[in-house]
């Protein structure tokens, strides 16, 4: 039998090396067993919105499959970027999520001091959602079509005043989008949230909005504001009346979106079985059925295909930020 000759050099080769082993043994082994306790859910954003939404109906079913709580927090404030910091700097050790949504994709131009970097301190895990806008007018407004509003605008020397839920908002750059594309005279109209637009389109004191998908399907079956087109591509499920912008013109899509990402650094076999499972809990019929009822699309995804998803969406809005000259921060 030949024997091993230990110098020193082997010694802190194998003392260096065991740390490393043992790390990668823990995290196999929580890997396995994860989540074996609660499991924090951070939402950038206030209550009720959009993302707040998505999450509360996601989360609870898949807390079912996983049999443990998943824990929906709002941590809202400057456009998402005050909770987006404090998931990138949490453990990376899958028990702290962040359920963002289009800020994640635009906050990166509109504010160049942030604390985080959001390509290198977050791992992207699951596509939830995609929601398209819808351009809503006033009842008494006499226009029907795209190229209604188009002549319309044109017919105004002032141009027309369009509302958005904000400055930097989905809102404001699909208004901002649609300036470009058409070369219409808009005044932008910014209000603090969508709520608030969507009182005054109502009433009348401004007549345009591309107001979230999701937040108009009772105001538009009643007939408190007539739609004019979605941002989306295809037919809506439950307004399959409203035809897509880009009908009228081509290339216009622009959806609101909602994603889970994670702090970077945590540990792949977690990344991977939190998709899974998610994947798993958006084709239930529970959360199929309402995401349906709420003109929100969803399809099966990886994280690979969410990264490069993330990628085109902050490449798309960072150019429109730029193009309008948007500043935040």
């Amino acid at each position: 039998m030949t024997g091993t000759k230990l110098t020193r050099r082997t010694i802190l080769a194998g003392l260096a090396a065991a740390p490393l082993a043992g790390t990668a043994h823990a995290q196999a082994a929580n890997s396995e067993t994860w989540p074996d306790r609660p499991v924090r859910v951070l939402v950038p954003y206030p209550p009720a919105g959009g993302a707040d939404t998505t999450a509360r109906i996601l989360y609870a079913k898949a807390g079912d499959i996983l049999h443990q709580q998943f824990i929906v927090e709002n941590r809202g404030g400057a456009g998402g970027t005050i909770g987006e910091a404090i998931v990138a700097k949490a453990d990376p050790d899958g028990y702290m999520l962040l359920h963002d949504g289009t800020g994640f994709s635009v906050n990166g131009s509109l504010y160049p001091n942030l604390s985080f970097d959001y390509r290198k301190d977050f791992e992207p895990v699951f596509l939830v959602s995609l929601v398209p806008n819808i351009l809503v007018v006033t009842p008494s407004v006499p226009v029907t079509t795209m190229a209604d509003v188009i002549a319309y605008a044109k017919a105004q020397s002032n141009g027309i005043n369009m509302a958005s839920s904000g400055n930097g908002t989905l809102q404001h750059l699909c208004l901002e989008m649609f300036r470009h594309v058409t070369g219409l005279k808009i005044n932008h109209v910014p209000y603090r949230g969508g709520g608030l637009a969507l009182t005054d389109v109502m009433s009348g004191q401004v007549k345009f909005f591309f107001a979230n998908g999701s937040s108009v399907v009772g105001l538009l079956k009643g007939g408190k504001l007539k739609a004019i087109a979605h941002t989306g591509s295809g037919r809506l499920e439950s307004l399959p009346d409203i035809p897509p912008v880009s009908d009228t013109l081509p290339g216009f899509e622009a959806n609101e979106w909602n994603g889970v990402f994670v702090p970077h650094g945590t540990p792949k076999p977690i990344v991977q079985k939190l998709n899974a499972k998610l994947n798993e809990a958006l084709v239930s019929p529970e959360v199929s059925a309402r995401f349906k009822q709420l003109n929100i699309v969803s399809r099966p995804n990886t994280p690979e295909e969410f990264h490069t998803f993330v990628e085109g969406q902050m490449k798309l809005w960072g150019g429109v930020v730029k193009e309008a000259n948007i500043h935040l921060g």
